[in-house]
Formats: C-alpha cells, sequence, structure tokens
C-alpha cells in the first residue's frame, strides 16, 4: 500500500514538473510572439496627416507645382441675384487658383444671413462634408469672413482645414510681396488676422482661479504667443512708420513743387500695371494673375506741353478687400487719396465690371479718396463684347475704352488725363534775366506758357503758373 502512495505522491510531482515547464514554454511562446508583432509596428511606421518638412531647396512656386491643394469652396447668398453669387464664387475660384490650388467644386447656399455656428448651416455641412469625401480635397475655402467660432465649428465636422476669403487672399499678398515694407504689411496684416484665431490644447488653455484646486499653472501657452504677436505686431508698426516717413518726404517734395499726381487705381488683373508701361516704360510686372503686383510704383512723365506729372501704380483691389489689409497698407494706398486724379482701370472683358467700379469705389471712399477726380479707363477693348463696352462709356460719363494690348485708344486717354490735371492759376508777364535759368526751367515743367520770345535783357514769358512760383518771379522786378 505504502508503494502505491509513493508511485502516486511521484507521478502527480512529475505532472507538476511537466505542466511547469509546459507554462514555461508558452510563457516564452507568447513573449517571442509579442516580441515579433512589436517589431513588425516599429519596421511599418505611419505617416501622420500633416506633419512635414518641405524641402528647403526649391522655390515655394516650385513646391505648389508639386503640390496642388484640393480644395472645395462655398459660399452664401445673402443679397443680390443668383448670377451676383456665382461671379463672387467664380472670383474666389480666380483667387484660390492664384494661391496654387486645384478647386474641385463650388457650392452655394440661399440664406437670409450666414449661420452664426457653421456659416452655412446644419443641412449644407452635410452635403458639404460628402462633397469633400467625394472629390479627395484636403481645404474648404468659405467665401465670406468667418468667426473664431464658425472656423472651429466647421472644422470639427467636415474634418479639413477650413479657411476664409481673408485668408486666403492673406496667403496670396505674402506670396508676392517683395520689397521690405511691403513684407511687412502682409506680415502685420497677417497677425492682425491671426489673434483672435489662436488655438489651445488640453491644459494650454486653463486659467489661473482662486480657490483649492483652481489654481491653474501660470501663464498659459496661449497668453505666451498671444503677447508675443503683440509685441511682433508693435514692432512691424514701428518698422512701417519709419519706412512711411521716406515716402511722405517724397510726397512732400513733389507738392512743394506743385507737380501733379496721378495714381492709376483699380480691380486687380484689370490691366493698371500694362497701362503704367504703355504711359511710362515703367517695366512693371504684368501677368495674368490677381494681385501680381503689391509694391507701388512712381515713375515721372511729361505732358504734350511740357508740363511735368507723376504716376503711380498702385495695388489692386477686389470686393471686401479685408480691413487687415487696408490698415496694414494705409502708406501704400496714399498715393491714391493724396492724388490730384485717379485713373480707374476696368476689366471691360469681365461679366460684371459695374460690381467692380463699385467695389474700388467702395475702397477708395473708405481711404478718403471719394473726392478726388475719377477717369474710368475701360481695358481689354480688343476683347470686350461691344454692347457692353457701349454701356459702360453710357453708365460712366468721364469714361475711355483702349486695350493696353493693342495701344488702341491710348492716345485719347493720355489727351483726357492731361486735360484733367490741375492747372495753374496765376497769370504772369515778365522777364526773366539770362542767369535765371532755373526759373524759365520751371515755368516749362510746372506752368503753362502762352508766349515766349528772346530779348537783349532775357526772357520775356507770358503764362500761367502756381503762387509760389509767381512769388518769386515778383520778386524779381
Amino acid at each position: 500500500m505504502s508503494n502505491d502512495k509513493l508511485d502516486i505522491d511521484a507521478f502527480l510531482a512529475d505532472s507538476a514538473r511537466v505542466a511547469a515547464e509546459f507554462d514555461a514554454q508558452e510563457s516564452k511562446v507568447e513573449d517571442w510572439e509579442s516580441n515579433q508583432a512589436d517589431l513588425q509596428d516599429r519596421q511599418a511606421l505611419r505617416r501622420v496627416a500633416g506633419l512635414s518638412t518641405e524641402l528647403q531647396d526649391i522655390s515655394d512656386a516650385e513646391y505648389r507645382q508639386l503640390r496642388l491643394e484640393k480644395v472645395v469652396l462655398v459660399g452664401v447668398w445673402v443679397e443680390g441675384t443668383a448670377q451676383d453669387a456665382e461671379n463672387s464664387l467664380k472670383e474666389l475660384s480666380a483667387l484660390a487658383e492664384t494661391a496654387g490650388s486645384e478647386v474641385m467644386a463650388g457650392l452655394i447656399q440661399r440664406r437670409d444671413k450666414p449661420d452664426p455656428a457653421t456659416f452655412i448651416g446644419s443641412g449644407k455641412v452635410v452635403e458639404l462634408r460628402e462633397a469633400v469625401v467625394n472629390s479627395g480635397a484636403d481645404t474648404v475655402v468659405c467665401d465670406g469672413e468667418l468667426s473664431p467660432a464658425q472656423l472651429r465649428n466647421l472644422e470639427g465636422k467636415v474634418k479639413v482645414k477650413v479657411i476664409d476669403r481673408t485668408a486666403l487672399i492673406l496667403d496670396i499678398f505674402a506670396q508676392h510681396a517683395k520689397s521690405r515694407e511691403g513684407k511687412a504689411q502682409v506680415e502685420l496684416a497677417q497677425m492682425t488676422y491671426l489673434l483672435p484665431r489662436l488655438r489651445g490644447w488640453g491644459d494650454s488653455l486653463s486659467r489661473q482661479a482662486g480657490g483649492i484646486g483652481g489654481r491653474g499653472p501660470g501663464e498659459t501657452k496661449i497668453e505666451t504667443d498671444r503677447r508675443r504677436i503683440n509685441d511682433k505686431m508693435a514692432k512691424l508698426r514701428r518698422e512701417i512708420k519709419e519706412m512711411k516717413t521716406s515716402r511722405d518726404t517724397k510726397r512732400q517734395e513733389r507738392r512743394r513743387n506743385n507737380i501733379p499726381s496721378v495714381a492709376i487705381a483699380g480691380y486687380t488683373n484689370a490691366g493698371k500695371s500694362s497701362l503704367m508701361n504703355q504711359l511710362t516704360d515703367a517695366g512693371v510686372l504684368v501677368e495674368n494673375a490677381l494681385f501680381a503686383t503689391l509694391d507701388p510704383t512712381v515713375r515721372k512723365t511729361t505732358s504734350s506741353d511740357g508740363r511735368i506729372y507723376t504716376l503711380s501704380d498702385t495695388v489692386g483691389f477686389v470686393r471686401h478687400l479685408p480691413h487687415q489689409l487696408i490698415e496694414a497698407f494705409k502708406s501704400t494706398l496714399e498715393e491714391v487719396s493724396g492724388a490730384d486724379l485717379i485713373v480707374h482701370v476696368v476689366d471691360g472683358s469681365h461679366p460684371d465690371p459695374q460690381e467692380q467700379i463699385r467695389a474700388v469705389r467702395g475702397v477708395i471712399n473708405e481711404i478718403g479718396g471719394g473726392e478726388i477726380a475719377e477717369i474710368i479707363a475701360i481695358n481689354k477693348a480688343d476683347i470686350a463684347p461691344p454692347e457692353k463696352m457701349m454701356q459702360l462709356l453710357r453708365e460712366e460719363p468721364n469714361s475711355f475704352a483702349f486695350s493696353a494690348r493693342t495701344g488702341f485708344g491710348i492716345d485719347t486717354l493720355v489727351a483726357a488725363i492731361e486735360a484733367a490735371l490741375p492747372r495753374p492759376r496765376v497769370e504772369i508777364t515778365a522777364v526773366i534775366p539770362f542767369s535765371r535759368g532755373d526759373l524759365v526751367s520751371a515755368i516749362h515743367e510746372r506752368g503753362e506758357i502762352f508766349t515766349e520770345t528772346y530779348l537783349p535783357e532775357g526772357t520775356s514769358i507770358h503764362a500761367l503758373v502756381d503762387g509760389s512760383l509767381a512769388k518769386i518771379i515778383e520778386n524779381l522786378k
């Protein structure tokens, strides 16, 4: 009996030992499988969307050609006709393409006013999300300026990046700014737009509060960002003010010498730079793109009767031009508000040139140039529909048709500009000594000469001049 018990105990001991060895082997197998799975995860690294390092050895334009953003446009039709809403969305499409995007689709919703939560309303958000998924778009562009809440809500529902019209125009300005002043103005406008739209994450949104458990971590990340942006904006304003001083000095010098100034203004891509090149051979960049030139160009030219005046090519306008840009480019836009005459260039081939005229005049009024004499110069007469050109010429009394490409109508337009220049008001008849040839030259540049004869004692001149020059000539007697 005792032997049977010993055999049973030995059997149980052997069974326990085998089970322990089996468990150990099974544990090793599980560890090996876990290590293999971990190894596979480490070898199969996945790229996180939105995190990439762009190549630094190629230009921005080349990079955009390599990777065009696919965008879906969405607008809200609040007022006007359906054609007005479609024209606005077409213009947004041109802006998006100028910024380097590929437009996949466009949606318009009829509403009394934009939805305060999502801009287009909850029902249209579902359709917008379907359009984004079906087209493979990675960005939604809204035809209007979104509030920070609308931007955040819409992004959360469509699951892709959302920008508004203002951000799109700012991006185009950032691409095309070349001068130091232009870059500073664009950066200031971008920061003005960005400041109220800063967003934090997690603890960065916390704030200090009283009581146990309510004390925050001190100055949060978003507060630090706001402070740094405010400091940078203050620095940019100082730099722009210093650069404005130089521009003001040149402008005051022209005014002191009573040199008339003509500002070429108009809608973007209407042909302002082309006209500038036709009139002055300024060599300004001409490109079939919105906001191709941002930096103003001032050139001196001479009228057919010998009077000197200046022509300035200014930044193009667009409907709903962001107020941040108007504020930042105020020193540049002063070339328009301080001019003696505005040549308002209009694209005669555009589907709705009247709307462009209204948009430009709205900006001119906003910067204080509403009372300045204006000439409407209707460009692209070679390709514009004749009936539309005749309608514009009838509606705008002081308007002239021309083509900057073919040169048609340029002479007539130049004659109209010269006729509209401010003329001297003081009539003088004097004999200028030959030793004061500088005065004779000044009369030729700034005055209007009726007769000029040469006498033994000097040059006899009968002319109209400005008051300051008349006083100098009077003191010679």
